[in-house]
């Protein structure tokens, strides 16, 4: 295996997708979209001395069914962050909102912002929540930070998981939302 791979202190930033121009350092990081037309910048800091960035619900994996069908995939990994904390550096024009609240398990309404040209979900906002995005793990740049930093701390709607996927190790399993 290669050092890259098996050191998580430093950035392992993968070619994955169209955009060439992912970062991360110590305070800060980047999720770009699949074609690379939208990058965002969001801070990643978790110390005492800086004001939390990730919102109290954190990092989390999701089964509810909303999520299966927006991820076309059976959960989705995400985290929250604080809108303080989170820039648009290219393509916010290019997004495309999707709002709905009808299979929402709040019943709040849920607002999708989708890569117009690729069709990235990069971020969901629930008017439940104001002032907090939530981000998809798989969109930020430094594959580290999904292990480290970002990963996943409580697992929800596990009774809507299906029985051929466990949950993850070491992570609080949920039934229903966790917030």
């Amino acid at each position: 295996m290669s050092a890259a791979l098996t050191d998580k202190s430093k950035p392992y930033i993968p070619l994955a997708g169209g955009a060439t121009d992912g970062w991360s350092n110590d305070e800060e990081a980047t999720a770009t979209c699949f074609c690379g037309a939208v990058q965002l910048k969001f801070a990643t800091n978790t110390t005492h001395s800086q004001p939390r960035a990730l919102a109290s619900s954190g990092t989390f994996i999701c089964n509810c069914a909303d999520c299966h069908k927006i991820t076309a995939s059976m959960f989705a990994s995400n985290f929250a962050i604080l809108d303080t904390h989170l820039t648009h550096v290219r393509g916010r024009e290019n997004l495309t909102e999707f709002s709905q609240s009808r299979t929402v398990a709040s019943g709040n309404t849920m607002t999708n912002y989708f890569c117009s040209t690729c069709g990235t979900l990069m971020y969901r906002i629930s008017a439940g929540f104001p002032g907090i995005s939530t981000l998809r793990i798989g969109t930020v740049d430094d594959f580290h930070l999904h292990e480290t930093k970002l990963k996943p701390q409580v697992e929800q709607f596990v009774e809507k998981r299906v029985s051929w996927l466990h949950g993850a190790e070491g992570v609080k399993q949920v039934e229903g939302s966790s917030f």
